[in-house]
């Protein structure tokens, strides 16, 4: 199993101390935390796209390659770059960059992300075009990474594209995951391309993705891959010496990031998920639901258990939520890389 560190960048007052970490303060916690988890063991960094929310990284390209000169191993990807509201050119272009300054080591999860209603009326697109411009973005950005000559015949949401390759070249083929399963659409384009599934399993009882990825197996296979396909997870961690210190310093935190999650989709969102209804439940959410908290040996055990339920080889950790300060975090880091990381399968 190989384990990630991933960050949305939420900006929140700490409710254990009253702090509220600036911006720039949360930007420079992420890229120490990584800078920490290349020299522990972790496998990447995914770093979340946001635009107009109380989640401040808005530009990961940039994050990532500032990661990436403090970095050797370190893999720089996303969570998830919002490829239905952005130009596949543009996106093609920042990531193929971050591949080239880092030797190598770039790779994109790519969404719809249409949970956030609002980012498409920001950039001035219709939700009910989700589906197709995401669909039409990805298998562009797919033959762009792959370094092809792009003769696109256009379609009614962008003008055609004329013997373009993308500059800088990526250093290989550059690997792209769709991050997806609560749509069927998703999960068969991943399929039909050939491109890894990133499961939303912070997002329910893990339990419920198990049909999605028996689905995903199945239509991968039947396109004739000449590979098997990487699946991929995330949860809502939270580590400590003892599972009593994790919980009582993880609860009011946790609870913090679940009402800020609730406002933010219920303001962008007309038609929330029926999740977002839910009241919080720490003992639910942490026992059968996708939050781990607890020892190094009750965080690795959970994170085994959850892998094999969903055949995932790649579990993307969020610990930075709800005002978690920069120092914490970074402990967290250091303590799963000494500690949980070897007990995983």
């Amino acid at each position: 199993m190989k384990l990630s560190l991933m960050s949305l960048g939420d900006v929140v007052t700490d409710p254990v101390t009253g702090r509220t970490e600036t911006a720039a303060e949360r930007h420079r916690a992420i890229v120490e935390a990584a800078v920490a988890a290349d020299q522990v063991g972790f496998h990447c960094v995914h770093v979340g796209e946001h635009h107009g929310l109380d989640y401040t990284t808005s530009a990961p390209p940039v994050i990532l390659s500032a990661i990436g000169e403090r970095t050797t191993r370190l893999r720089l990807s996303t969570a998830v770059t919002l490829a239905a509201n952005l130009d596949p050119i543009r996106v093609a272009e920042d990531y193929a960059t971050v591949d080239a300054l880092s030797g190598g080591r770039c790779e994109v999860v790519v969404g719809r992300g249409n949970f956030f209603v609002s980012t498409y009326t920001l950039f001035g697109q219709q939700l009910t075009d989700s589906h197709e411009l995401f669909a039409e973005n990805v298998e562009l950005l797919t033959q762009l990474w792959a370094g092809k000559e792009i003769n696109w015949p256009g379609s009614r949401h962008r003008a055609p594209i004329s013997d373009f390759t993308v500059q800088p070249a990526p250093v290989g083929p550059l690997p792209v995951w769709i991050g997806g399963g609560a749509s069927e659409s998703s999960t068969e384009l991943a399929a039909r391309l050939g491109l890894d599934l990133m499961l939303p399993s912070a997002f329910g009882n893990p339990e419920m993705f198990k049909p999605v990825v028996d689905s995903y197996r199945e239509k991968f296979a039947s396109y004739g891959h000449p590979r098997p396909p990487r699946i991929g997870a995330c949860w809502h961690v939270n580590v400590a010496d003892t599972s009593q210190a994790a919980r009582e310093r993880w609860e009011p935190r946790y609870r913090n990031y679940f009402e800020l999650m609730m406002t933010i989709i219920s303001r962008v969102n007309p038609d929330p998920p029926p999740f977002i209804k839910k009241p919080f439940d720490f003992e639910f959410l942490t026992t059968r639901g996708p939050a781990i908290v607890g020892s190094p040996a009750e965080v690795a055990d959970r994170l085994n258990t959850w892998s094999q339920l969903l055949s995932t080889d790649t579990n993307l950790i969020y610990m930075d939520m709800g005002g978690q300060l920069a120092g914490e975090y970074r402990d967290m880091v250091e303590l799963i890389g000494s500690a949980v990381i070897p007990q995983l399968h």
